[in-house]
């Protein structure tokens, strides 16, 4: 049996956009439901609470691969009927989503034909290299038969990304929907950009009817019996390539799962809710993970950025360094073999950039999007080469630092050359296309950088948390060229970086503020804005010690500190608003890295202060997830925070955030030459009262730790070691 149906493939929902920036990603109505999300590598689905995709308006349902949709519906009826959901919950490592639904009254001319409840649906999904697999299990629990059927509706429109997130296109590809036999349907499209693209359903046992477009069961199911049915959608694999049977393929993930978790610090605390706030990290994080050429990279978070970016990768690299090294080599390889080679203007590409996004789908290909590697962001160079000393230093892998090296050099020379287009000794940023990001620092909104009176910044600009980075890029280089023994080039960096903090200082710093101007124009004003840019500074060293106390008690005054957290923006700036995107609301990593700052800077009472925030914040979170973003309303009495709509859920730097926060709390501190762990004036908050580690590493040894909390000091215990390792505390405060 064939048949086959042509269409020209549209989009099923089109958004006509009104916005200052493009790219920009719309704020829709609310989602009628809940929406869960599963990722296997380049492969991710965002359903709804009952299983379903596509089944009510709203949030960007599918199955997506490498930037395309793959299934845009699939959705379960009962005689036409829409079950009831009883519960969905995902597994604990974020392997599967199971549902479980029942029958409403069933109707038939005016009389029930199947009484309410008395069906349980039970549905599994997972995903494994590329397909999205279901089993859907029934059982009667009534005392008569049930005789009813089971329809799967489905459909696509092979939408690119950004489609999704609202661009609209003049002419696009042609589809083909076509019925192979039995059991299988191909959903195929041609796109402009001479690639074909398939999704590929495969229906076990075959149905009782199948169309293009749904498959129908009939079931007569005697008292208390119990039957199955499966469903495979495959994304661009052949007909003839039939994935493996549902149970062997989610044996074979969550092998492979355990396989690539193995290795990475455990920590277990005295505090069940913020067990639970750490095992939801990091089993994002680890689905989050996707095996690339070079390595495992952290895609940045779901929906919107399932792919390559280089600062979130880099950040998330540096979050996790002291728990898994191995996402910072992953990270650093992956980012090196990108480095832009040659000048693009609509990529924003220079020689010895550093890649800050790449896509892989239809709209990149064309360049209706400058997005299939785009080199738009000024802070990933520098970043680069900061985590690559940090690497050097938690591991001492001096063979991965000579192999990088070469990148090393020319993100330096990117930095002191293109980087600092004026030759003012700062690295600025102007987008080389109009199709490129207005803002290319973390804060990349449109209005993100500003004057005091709100007016935007133009020209040329030099972001003040950049120059800290540079600062800490050339001082950690240093160090690594002293290791391949480099003496000059060392001497020659570390210079740069001091005279750097001079000219920075003299720069940025606003008397009247109290704290640093958040960026210089292009006419070299200082945009005197108070914003938690000055608070990232610290961690990198650049401040002098009395001016980061006075940008640290800014940052926890109540302008900045909400009581979950700090803002972006101060409350009273030109442009705060707790509802928007940078300006106003709290981001966990900003925070994170503010907190690193902090315990840089001895002021572990504002870390301890600052962690209790977040973690109040995520215990009030869905699955006790920290999101990319949430709202900066104060904190009010037994409410929770106000959630952003379009946050991402779950977002790598974010997912990271509860580590780091660690880490600042108890100063961990690696030194891979002396194979010695030191804990520099260790301080847990009120919440925690201890912390046992395992399998914290360093080199080829191991060690587990207990801290315990005793008032304002703390205690250590050394469990187990293996291999040669030395633990300390040491207090300077």
């Amino acid at each position: 049996m064939s048949a086959e149906v042509v269409t020209q493939i549209m989009p099923l929902q089109t958004i006509e956009l009104v916005a200052e920036s493009p790219f920009y990603i719309p704020m829709t109505g609310p989602a009628a439901r809940p929406r869960r999300s599963l990722k296997h590598d380049d492969t991710f689905i965002v359903l709804d609470s009952h299983g379903d995709i596509g089944a009510s308006a709203g949030g960007p349902d599918g199955l997506f691969n490498a930037d395309t949709r793959y299934l845009a519906r699939l959705e379960l009826v009962l005689d036409e009927v829409q079950p009831l959901l009883l519960g969905s919950n995902l597994r604990d490592d974020n392997s599967s989503l199971t549902v479980d639904l029942t029958n409403p009254d069933v109707y038939r001319d005016s009389r029930i034909i199947l009484q309410k409840d008395m069906l349980h649906i039970v549905r599994t999904i997972f995903l494994w290299r590329g397909t999205a697999y279901q089993r859907i299990g029934l059982q009667n629990h009534g005392d008569r038969p049930a005789a009813f059927d089971l329809t799967l509706l489905f459909d696509n429109d092979f939408a690119d990304l950004f489609e999704v997130r609202g661009e609209t296109r003049p002419r696009r590809g042609l589809g083909f929907s076509k019925l192979l036999g039995p059991a299988d349907v191909v959903l195929e499209y041609s796109g402009l950009d001479a690639t074909s693209r398939t999704t590929a359903l495969h229906f076990d046992p075959r149905p009782t009817r199948l169309a293009v477009n749904a498959a129908t069961y009939h079931f007569d199911l005697a008292p208390h019996q119990i039957t199955s049915l499966f469903v495979a959608v495959s994304c661009n694999k052949s007909i003839m390539q039939k994935p493996p049977p549902f149970f062997r393929g989610l044996l074979a993930h969550r092998r492979e799962m355990r396989r690539s978790t193995k290795g990475a610090t455990s920590i277990e605390t005295s505090n069940n809710i913020f067990n639970e706030v750490l095992c939801q990290s990091m089993a994002d994080l680890n689905m989050l993970m996707t095996e690339t050429p070079q390595g495992r990279y952290p895609y940045a978070g779901i929906p919107w950025y399932s792919t390559t970016f280089g600062r979130d990768g880099l950040i998330t690299a540096l979050q996790t360094l002291w728990i898994d090294p191995r996402i910072a080599r992953g990270v650093l390889k992956r980012l090196a073999f990108y480095q832009a080679q040659s000048v693009d203007a609509l990529a924003d590409a220079e020689p010895g950039k550093i890649l800050h996004e790449m896509r892989g789908g239809e709209m990149a290909a064309l360049r209706e999007v400058p997005f299939a590697q785009y080199y738009g962001s000024v802070d990933a160079t520098p970043l680069f080469v900061m985590l690559a000393g940090l690497y050097v230093e938690r591991t001492g892998d001096n063979e991965t630092l000579a192999e990088l090296w070469p990148a090393i050099e020319a993100a330096l020379r990117w930095v002191d050359g293109a980087g600092d287009p004026d030759g003012d000794g700062f690295i600025e940023y102007q987008r080389a296309s109009e199709q490129g990001l207005a803002n290319q620092g973390w804060k990349d909104s449109y209005d993100a950088i500003f004057h005091a009176d709100g007016k935007l910044a133009e020209g040329c600009i030099a972001l003040a948390e950049v120059q800290a980075y540079v600062f800490a890029a050339k001082h950690l280089a240093a160090r690594c060229a002293l290791r391949l023994g480099l003496v000059d080039k060392a001497c020659k960096l570390e210079a740069e970086a001091q005279s750097l903090a001079e000219r920075f200082e003299a720069a940025f710093w606003c008397d009247e503020l109290g704290t640093y101007a958040v960026a210089l124009d292009g006419a070299k004003q200082p945009c005197k804005v108070r914003t938690s840019n000055a608070g990232q500074l610290l961690f990198t060293g650049i401040a002098r010690p009395e001016r980061a106390r006075m940008v640290a008690s800014d940052l926890m005054s109540q302008k900045f500190f909400s009581g979950w957290g700090i803002r972006t923006v101060a409350r009273g700036e030109a442009r705060y608003n707790p509802m928007s995107y940078h300006n106003g609301s709290i981001w966990p990593h900003d925070n994170a890295l503010i907190a690193l700052g902090l315990a840089r800077y001895g002021l572990k009472h504002s870390v301890a202060h600052l962690f209790k925030g977040l973690f109040d914040a995520a215990s009030y979170m869905d699955l006790r997830r920290l999101p990319e973003l949430f709202c900066g309303f104060q904190r009010e009495k037994h409410r929770g925070p106000t959630l952003y709509p379009v946050a991402c859920a779950p977002q790598a730097w974010a997912s990271a955030t509860p580590f780091t926060l660690l880490e600042a709390a108890l100063g961990l501190e690696f030194d891979a030459g002396r194979g010695e762990i030191r804990l520099r004036d260790p301080r847990l908050p009120a919440f925690l009262n201890e912390v046992v580690f395992r399998d914290l590493k360093l080199g080829a040894s191991s060690v587990d730790l207990r801290v315990r909390r005793h008032d304002g000091e703390v205690s250590l215990e050394v469990l187990r070691t293996r291999g040669q390792i030395q633990v300390s505390i040491v207090l300077t405060h």
